[in-house]
């Protein structure tokens, strides 16, 4: 069993729980077929209701919406297409009336190529803002052929360098072609940084989601990455700009303006899987985050060759387990906090990628999640919809309903490389299992045309589910057996079992099994909480321990204390239970 001998410094963030909006999709309140800051204001007392307590907007800043707003043009104007500033003002306003707070994102280790400060950097070597961003001489071969500087892979197909005619020099650029990464190495770069999160913490805002920040840091020279796919030209070079040698001390500048203002913060931190490296940033007395969210969850489907190719055999329920035990017993021991997630703008729907998101399923897979999830230690994160159970998108869906560069830019490149109709279909495939653009559906609000998200005559940016008229909010916020209100429940729970939930340390229990994941959650007066989820849609017996139960905390299929004998737990197809014993 785990200590309790590990005191839990207690903080309001580690108490909350934060609802994802994924702006574009939301809610349209001017009928353009893109949801806006309007719309999400009409909709505050909607998560006021289902508990959650901080909201966290996806990119809403100014931007040429190359990649959905994470190329930003202009940190302290809002993009048009979602309202103004005064939106911004308002909606702080109408969360802080309700108790809620606004957390933003903040998206640093790159811009758009459309920000000011980008173009003066390009404009000549001269530019006081060259170095601004980073910038490398071609490489020439035996031939005088130019080269890249290195052989860095960008995250969305090709080269991590692009040439600029104008200066005779490429930029670096992590992620698209109009996202160069900017020069943290600068400190004019990083007072300008500093100034953006001054600028929203004073506004009202109450912290940040921070994008890749673990790339900030890159290792100087930038050397070529060791060859992982011998079939491209291009290598993953993570290693070199994952955790860099000056990372930490960049985000504990970050962390001193933030902890001025008890700001709440969560870093993406892509590539970094060591606990040990984890913790360098999370550390209650470090000083930097409050939290990360980490990736072995959200990458165990992925195959030999990234997100796109197929994994054979299917990750087992074992390796689930294994990971998520590592992230909680790792952190309770060594000061840290989890940020708990299962699916976000990037990530496919958890019903669909983790359980089952089959009609007679969808329900009840939620519940499971939300209990697994929730019953953990960390702060929980809902996305868009993930309250209402929406799943992935269907399997008939052809190429030209996705929107998302990274599957366009995939299968643009794929296209060139092969003709192959088996190999087509299956990359079509796994787009339908773990492309961005599952999580990027309209939000379901009713069975109405558009599932309610707008009122246009015309088809918005990205079409709406067709599940939408079974799957929606408006029949299942007043449905006590609704995913909706299981959500809140568990949300509610969180809150009233606090000193177990919340500070309570984590044991797994049987490691072994193929299809159920139960663990014991302990707080320092000696309570304890079971939790019990089937993973399969087969009934199952689990005998991990024997049960005298003192309440049922959480059923996913309406159950009493009266159906729990003592002695093991039978459980039904994606059944979870939660007992205090």
């Amino acid at each position: 069993m785990g200590s309790l001998s590990h005191p839990q410094h207690k903080a309001w963030w580690k108490e909350t729980s934060v609802y994802q909006i994924y702006p574009a999709s939301f809610k349209d309140s001017n009928n353009d077929g893109i949801g806006d800051l309007p719309g999400v204001i009409s909709k505050v007392d909607y998560l006021k209701n289902l508990g959650v307590e901080c909201v966290w907007l996806s990119p809403i800043l100014k931007s040429p919406q190359v990649d959905m707003g994470y190329d930003i043009s202009d940190y302290k104007v809002i993009d048009p297409q979602y309202g103004s500033i005064d939106d911004v003002d308002t909606l702080i306003k109408e969360l802080s009336s309700r108790d809620m707070k606004l957390i933003m994102d903040l998206v640093v280790n790159h811009t758009s190529d459309q920000h000011d400060w980008f173009k003066q950097s390009r404009s000549s070597k001269d530019s006081e803002y060259r170095d601004w961003y980073i910038w490398r001489p071609a490489r020439y071969d035996a031939d005088g052929k130019r080269h890249p500087p290195n052989n860095w892979a960008a995250a969305f197909q090709g080269s991590a360098w692009e040439w600029d005619e104008g200066t005779q020099e490429y930029y670096l650029h992590l992620f698209a072609v109009e996202q160069p990464d900017l020069n943290w190495e600068n400190s004019k770069v990083r007072d300008a940084v500093h100034d953006i999160i001054r600028f929203w913490l004073n506004r009202g805002a109450s912290g940040f989601r921070m994008d890749v920040i673990n790339f900030i840091s890159k290792e100087p020279g930038l050397p070529d990455a060791p060859v992982s796919d011998p079939n491209s030209e291009w290598q993953d070079g993570s290693r070199y700009f994952s955790a860099g040698p000056r990372l930490h001390e960049y985000l504990k500048d970050m962390g001193s303006i933030l902890k001025e203002h008890n700001a709440f913060s969560v870093g993406e931190m892509p590539f970094v899987h060591d606990p040990k490296e984890v913790i360098k940033s999370v550390g209650y007395d470090r000083g930097e985050l409050a939290m990360i969210f980490q990736f072995a969850h959200v990458d165990i489907d992925h195959g030999p060759l990234g997100d796109f190719s197929l994994q054979s055999p299917k990750w087992p329920l074992s390796r689930l387990r294994e990971i998520f035990n590592t992230m909680q017993t790792f952190m309770y021991v060594n000061g840290g906090w989890n940020a708990l997630y299962i699916e976000n703008h990037d990530q496919p729907r958890s019903v669909s990628r983790f359980a089952n998101g089959k009609p007679e399923y969808r329900a009840r897979s939620s519940k499971m999640l939300a209990t697994f999830l929730g019953c953990q230690a960390g702060t929980p994160f809902v996305y868009e919809g993930q309250e209402l159970g929406m799943s992935n998108v269907p399997k008939e869906w052809p190429i030209e309903e996705y929107k998302d560069l990274k599957t366009l830019n995939h299968w643009r490149v794929l296209n060139s490389q092969t003709k192959d109709p088996a190999i087509l279909k299956e990359a079509k495939g796994e787009y339908q299992k773990k492309a961005r653009d599952n999580a990027r559906t309209p939000m379901q609000w009713d069975a109405s045309p558009h599932a309610g998200f707008t009122s246009a005559n015309t088809t918005p940016w990205m079409t709406a589910m067709p599940n939408h008229t079974e799957v929606n909010a408006a029949s299942q916020v007043n449905d006590p057996d609704s995913p909706f209100s299981y959500w809140k429940s568990m949300l509610a729970m969180r809150k009233k079992y606090k000193d177990i939930v919340v500070y309570g340390n984590f044991e797994m229990l049987d490691e072994t099994h193929e299809k159920v994941i139960a663990y014991v959650r302990h707080s320092e007066k000696g309570e304890k909480l079971l939790v019990v989820c089937n993973f399969s849609s087969d009934k199952v017996e689990w005998k991990g321990e024997q049960v005298e139960a003192k309440e049922l905390v959480l059923s996913n299929y309406g159950h009493s204390l009266k159906d729990v004998g003592k002695g093991g737990i039978s459980l039904d197809a994606y059944e979870a239970i939660a007992l205090l014993v």
